[in-house]
Protein backbone atom coordinates (compact mmCIF):
# COMPACT_ATOMS: atom_id res chain seq x y z
CA UNK A 1 0.00 0.00 0.00
CA UNK A 2 1.47 3.34 -1.03
CA UNK A 3 2.60 5.59 1.80
CA UNK A 4 0.55 8.54 0.55
CA UNK A 5 -2.70 6.60 0.51
CA UNK A 6 -3.03 5.67 4.17
CA UNK A 7 -6.32 3.83 4.66
CA UNK A 8 -9.15 4.23 7.11
CA UNK A 9 -9.50 1.00 9.09
CA UNK A 10 -12.98 0.04 10.30
CA UNK A 11 -12.69 -2.65 12.96
CA UNK A 12 -15.46 -4.83 14.26
CA UNK A 13 -15.20 -5.86 17.92
CA UNK A 14 -16.75 -9.23 18.77
CA UNK A 15 -14.89 -12.23 17.32
CA UNK A 16 -12.53 -9.79 15.63
CA UNK A 17 -10.58 -8.04 18.38
CA UNK A 18 -11.49 -10.60 21.03
CA UNK A 19 -12.96 -14.08 21.34
CA UNK A 20 -16.65 -13.41 21.94
CA UNK A 21 -17.54 -17.05 21.18
CA UNK A 22 -15.71 -18.10 24.34
CA UNK A 23 -18.27 -16.71 26.80
CA UNK A 24 -20.11 -13.64 25.54
CA UNK A 25 -22.12 -15.09 22.67
CA UNK A 26 -23.48 -18.04 24.68
CA UNK A 27 -24.54 -15.61 27.40
CA UNK A 28 -26.04 -13.17 24.87
CA UNK A 29 -27.99 -16.04 23.31
CA UNK A 30 -29.50 -16.94 26.67
CA UNK A 31 -30.30 -13.31 27.50
CA UNK A 32 -31.76 -12.63 24.06
CA UNK A 33 -33.91 -15.76 24.14
CA UNK A 34 -35.22 -14.83 27.58
CA UNK A 35 -36.15 -11.34 26.38
CA UNK A 36 -37.86 -12.62 23.22
CA UNK A 37 -39.76 -15.29 25.16
CA UNK A 38 -41.15 -12.63 27.51
CA UNK A 39 -41.99 -10.31 24.62
CA UNK A 40 -43.89 -13.05 22.77
CA UNK A 41 -45.76 -14.21 25.86
CA UNK A 42 -49.52 -14.70 25.64
CA UNK A 43 -51.69 -14.43 28.75
CA UNK A 44 -48.58 -14.56 30.91
CA UNK A 45 -47.22 -17.71 29.27
CA UNK A 46 -43.80 -17.21 27.68
CA UNK A 47 -43.07 -18.48 24.17
CA UNK A 48 -41.37 -21.88 23.95
CA UNK A 49 -37.74 -22.35 22.89
CA UNK A 50 -38.56 -23.49 19.35
CA UNK A 51 -40.71 -20.43 18.71
CA UNK A 52 -38.06 -18.11 20.10
CA UNK A 53 -35.30 -19.63 17.95
CA UNK A 54 -37.48 -19.44 14.84
CA UNK A 55 -38.37 -15.78 15.43
CA UNK A 56 -34.79 -14.75 16.18
CA UNK A 57 -33.41 -16.45 13.06
CA UNK A 58 -36.22 -15.23 10.81
CA UNK A 59 -35.72 -11.62 11.84
CA UNK A 60 -31.98 -11.83 11.31
CA UNK A 61 -32.42 -13.25 7.80
CA UNK A 62 -35.08 -10.68 6.87
CA UNK A 63 -33.59 -7.57 8.45
CA UNK A 64 -29.91 -8.29 9.07
CA UNK A 65 -30.38 -8.05 12.85
CA UNK A 66 -32.84 -9.67 15.24
CA UNK A 67 -33.21 -6.34 17.00
CA UNK A 68 -34.70 -4.69 13.91
CA UNK A 69 -37.38 -7.36 13.64
CA UNK A 70 -38.25 -7.03 17.29
CA UNK A 71 -38.57 -3.26 16.90
CA UNK A 72 -40.66 -3.50 13.75
CA UNK A 73 -43.08 -6.23 14.79
CA UNK A 74 -43.22 -6.00 18.59
CA UNK A 75 -42.60 -2.31 19.34
CA UNK A 76 -39.48 -3.19 21.30
CA UNK A 77 -37.21 -0.31 22.32
CA UNK A 78 -33.65 -0.78 21.11
CA UNK A 79 -32.20 0.33 24.45
CA UNK A 80 -34.23 -2.27 26.33
CA UNK A 81 -33.25 -5.10 23.99
CA UNK A 82 -29.55 -4.21 23.98
CA UNK A 83 -29.40 -3.74 27.75
CA UNK A 84 -30.99 -7.11 28.47
CA UNK A 85 -28.99 -8.98 25.82
CA UNK A 86 -25.72 -7.62 27.23
CA UNK A 87 -26.41 -8.11 30.93
CA UNK A 88 -23.46 -9.97 32.50
CA UNK A 89 -22.58 -10.76 36.12
CA UNK A 90 -18.82 -10.34 35.62
CA UNK A 91 -17.94 -8.93 32.20
CA UNK A 92 -14.20 -8.71 32.74
CA UNK A 93 -13.85 -12.40 33.60
CA UNK A 94 -15.49 -13.30 30.28
CA UNK A 95 -13.01 -11.44 28.07
CA UNK A 96 -10.52 -13.60 26.18
CA UNK A 97 -8.13 -12.11 23.62
CA UNK A 98 -4.67 -12.52 22.12
CA UNK A 99 -1.68 -10.60 23.34
CA UNK A 100 0.08 -8.09 21.13
CA UNK A 101 -2.99 -6.34 19.73
CA UNK A 102 -1.80 -2.89 20.79
CA UNK A 103 1.51 -3.39 18.96
CA UNK A 104 -0.33 -4.67 15.90
CA UNK A 105 -2.64 -1.68 15.72
CA UNK A 106 0.31 0.71 16.03
CA UNK A 107 1.96 -0.98 13.04
CA UNK A 108 -1.01 -0.47 10.75
CA UNK A 109 -0.83 2.78 8.73
CA UNK A 110 -3.81 5.11 8.74
CA UNK A 111 -6.66 6.01 11.07
CA UNK A 112 -8.74 3.44 12.93
CA UNK A 113 -12.42 3.46 13.89
CA UNK A 114 -14.25 0.89 15.95
CA UNK A 115 -17.50 0.01 14.18
CA UNK A 116 -19.57 -2.45 16.17
CA UNK A 117 -23.18 -3.58 16.34
CA UNK A 118 -22.68 -4.01 20.07
CA UNK A 119 -23.99 -1.37 22.49
CA UNK A 120 -21.71 1.40 23.67
CA UNK A 121 -21.46 0.50 27.35
CA UNK A 122 -20.44 -3.09 26.62
CA UNK A 123 -18.03 -2.27 23.80
CA UNK A 124 -16.30 0.51 25.74
CA UNK A 125 -15.78 -1.75 28.74
CA UNK A 126 -14.27 -4.49 26.59
CA UNK A 127 -12.00 -2.05 24.74
CA UNK A 128 -10.76 -0.47 27.96
CA UNK A 129 -10.10 -3.85 29.54
CA UNK A 130 -8.02 -4.80 26.48
CA UNK A 131 -6.25 -1.44 26.53
CA UNK A 132 -7.21 -0.79 22.90
CA UNK A 133 -9.37 2.31 23.28
CA UNK A 134 -6.49 4.74 22.73
CA UNK A 135 -5.69 3.15 19.37
CA UNK A 136 -9.01 4.25 17.86
CA UNK A 137 -9.89 7.76 16.85
CA UNK A 138 -13.61 7.06 17.04
CA UNK A 139 -15.90 4.52 18.64
CA UNK A 140 -19.13 3.90 16.71
CA UNK A 141 -21.56 1.56 18.48
CA UNK A 142 -25.01 0.47 17.37
CA UNK A 143 -26.73 3.38 19.12
CA UNK A 144 -25.01 5.75 16.66
CA UNK A 145 -26.01 3.85 13.52
CA UNK A 146 -28.99 5.96 12.51
CA UNK A 147 -29.68 7.09 8.96
CA UNK A 148 -32.65 9.42 8.42
CA UNK A 149 -33.71 8.67 12.01
CA UNK A 150 -33.87 4.94 11.32
CA UNK A 151 -31.58 2.44 13.04
CA UNK A 152 -29.33 0.95 10.33
CA UNK A 153 -26.73 -1.37 11.86
CA UNK A 154 -24.32 -3.46 9.81
CA UNK A 155 -24.70 -4.91 7.22
CA UNK A 156 -26.75 -1.91 6.09
CA UNK A 157 -24.94 -0.12 3.25
CA UNK A 158 -26.62 3.11 4.37
CA UNK A 159 -24.61 3.39 7.58
CA UNK A 160 -21.37 2.56 5.76
CA UNK A 161 -22.10 5.13 3.07
CA UNK A 162 -22.88 7.76 5.69
CA UNK A 163 -19.68 6.99 7.58
CA UNK A 164 -17.32 7.37 4.62
CA UNK A 165 -19.10 10.54 3.51
CA UNK A 166 -18.68 12.02 6.98
CA UNK A 167 -15.01 11.02 7.07
CA UNK A 168 -14.43 12.50 3.61
CA UNK A 169 -12.61 9.48 2.26
CA UNK A 170 -13.32 7.38 -0.86
CA UNK A 171 -14.62 3.88 -0.29
CA UNK A 172 -11.60 2.17 -1.86
CA UNK A 173 -9.37 3.61 0.87
CA UNK A 174 -11.49 2.05 3.64
CA UNK A 175 -10.75 -1.42 5.01
CA UNK A 176 -13.47 -3.22 6.95
CA UNK A 177 -12.06 -5.88 9.32
CA UNK A 178 -14.78 -8.32 10.32
CA UNK A 179 -15.70 -11.87 11.26
CA UNK A 180 -19.16 -11.64 9.65
CA UNK A 181 -19.34 -12.28 5.92
CA UNK A 182 -22.60 -10.43 5.34
CA UNK A 183 -21.01 -7.24 6.64
CA UNK A 184 -17.96 -7.71 4.41
CA UNK A 185 -20.18 -8.37 1.42
CA UNK A 186 -22.05 -5.11 1.99
CA UNK A 187 -18.77 -3.18 2.29
CA UNK A 188 -17.32 -4.71 -0.88
CA UNK A 189 -20.40 -3.70 -2.86
CA UNK A 190 -19.64 -0.09 -1.89
CA UNK A 191 -16.07 -0.45 -3.11
CA UNK A 192 -14.37 -0.94 0.25
CA UNK A 193 -11.53 -3.33 0.89
CA UNK A 194 -12.25 -6.23 3.22
CA UNK A 195 -10.40 -8.42 5.70
CA UNK A 196 -12.08 -11.53 7.09
CA UNK A 197 -10.98 -12.69 10.55
CA UNK A 198 -11.74 -16.40 10.99
CA UNK A 199 -9.77 -17.48 14.05
CA UNK A 200 -12.73 -17.55 16.41
CA UNK A 201 -15.10 -19.28 13.98
CA UNK A 202 -15.67 -22.98 13.37
CA UNK A 203 -13.53 -24.17 10.45
CA UNK A 204 -15.81 -26.99 9.42
CA UNK A 205 -19.38 -25.98 10.17
CA UNK A 206 -21.67 -25.34 7.23
CA UNK A 207 -24.01 -23.50 9.60
CA UNK A 208 -22.09 -21.29 12.02
CA UNK A 209 -23.44 -19.39 14.97
CA UNK A 210 -22.18 -15.84 14.63
CA UNK A 211 -23.19 -13.24 17.24
CA UNK A 212 -26.20 -15.30 18.31
CA UNK A 213 -27.50 -15.57 14.75
CA UNK A 214 -27.26 -18.09 11.90
CA UNK A 215 -25.10 -17.57 8.84
CA UNK A 216 -25.14 -20.10 5.99
CA UNK A 217 -21.57 -20.40 4.70
CA UNK A 218 -18.58 -22.63 4.13
CA UNK A 219 -16.06 -21.12 6.51
CA UNK A 220 -13.07 -22.78 4.84
CA UNK A 221 -13.62 -20.97 1.53
CA UNK A 222 -12.54 -17.46 0.67
CA UNK A 223 -15.21 -15.56 -1.27
CA UNK A 224 -14.95 -12.93 -3.97
CA UNK A 225 -15.85 -10.16 -1.55
CA UNK A 226 -12.96 -10.99 0.80
CA UNK A 227 -9.64 -9.35 -0.11
CA UNK A 228 -7.67 -10.78 2.79
CA UNK A 229 -8.47 -13.78 4.99
CA UNK A 230 -6.58 -14.09 8.27
CA UNK A 231 -6.99 -16.18 11.39
CA UNK A 232 -6.03 -13.27 13.61
CA UNK A 233 -5.92 -9.49 13.30
CA UNK A 234 -2.28 -9.89 14.29
CA UNK A 235 -1.64 -11.09 10.74
CA UNK A 236 -3.01 -7.96 9.07
CA UNK A 237 0.36 -6.19 8.99
CA UNK A 238 1.81 -9.14 7.06
CA UNK A 239 -0.90 -8.77 4.42
CA UNK A 240 -0.74 -5.04 3.69
CA UNK A 241 0.68 -5.77 0.24
CA UNK A 242 -2.62 -7.43 -0.67
CA UNK A 243 -4.63 -4.34 0.29
CA UNK A 244 -4.13 -1.64 -2.32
Amino acid sequence: MAANTAPLWLFDLDNTLHNASHAFFPAINVNMNRFIARTLSVDGVEADAATVDAVRTDYWVRYGATLLGMMKHHAVRADDFLREAHRFDDLHSMIKAERGLISLLKRLPGRKILLTNAPQRYSREVMRHLGLHRQFGKHISIESMHVHRQLRPKPSPHVLRKLIAREGIPAHRCILVEDTLENLKSAKRLGMQTAWVTGYLSKTAKIARLKGQLLQTNLTKRTRYVDVKVKSVRRLADNLHRLR
